[in-house]
Order: structure tokens, then sequence, then C-alpha cells
């Protein structure tokens, strides 16, 4: 009985590899900028106050961040040019 449960839970870790890596998100491409980069910039705009969130989603950064006057600003960044979409 003890084998049994062994190898079946060997299967299950084994078989949800692959859901796993299914749900990571893909990688910034080798070209990208640095998120650094990016982060500078935001923080150049007028009126910046600090940084929420950063996201990388469907091949781009979104920022969210926050102004002086409590606005809330989201802006979508293009990797490779560093220049909002």
């Amino acid at each position: 009985m003890t084998r049994f449960l062994v190898a079946t839970s060997v299967a299950v870790l084994l078989g949800s590899g692959p859901v796993l890596a299914a749900d990571e998100k893909p990688l910034p491409p080798p070209n990208a900028k640095k998120l650094s980069d990016i982060i500078a910039k935001v923080e150049q705009r007028d009126g910046f106050r600090y940084v929420k969130e950063v996201d990388w989603d469907d091949g781009a950064y979104t920022v969210t961040y926050y102004t002086a006057d409590k606005a809330k600003v989201e802006i979508t960044y293009d990797p490779i040019t560093a220049e909002p979409r």
C-alpha cells in the first residue's frame, strides 16, 4: 500500500509540471531595456510621487504610480524602446 501511495504521489507531482509551466508568463526579450531604466523615466514625470506596482503582461510593462495630488496613473511601456505604448 505504501508503494502505491508513493508511486501515485510521484505521478501526480510529475504530471503537474506542464500545468505549472503553462501558467508562467514569458520573459522580456533579450534586447529589452532594463526595468530600472523604465522606472527612471517614470520618476521623471511631472508630479511623480511613488511607484505602486509594475506588471509584466502581454509583452509589455505596465507601471502603476501615484502623483503628488494622489492621482493614480497606469502607463504601459514597450520593453524594447522603453517608450509608452
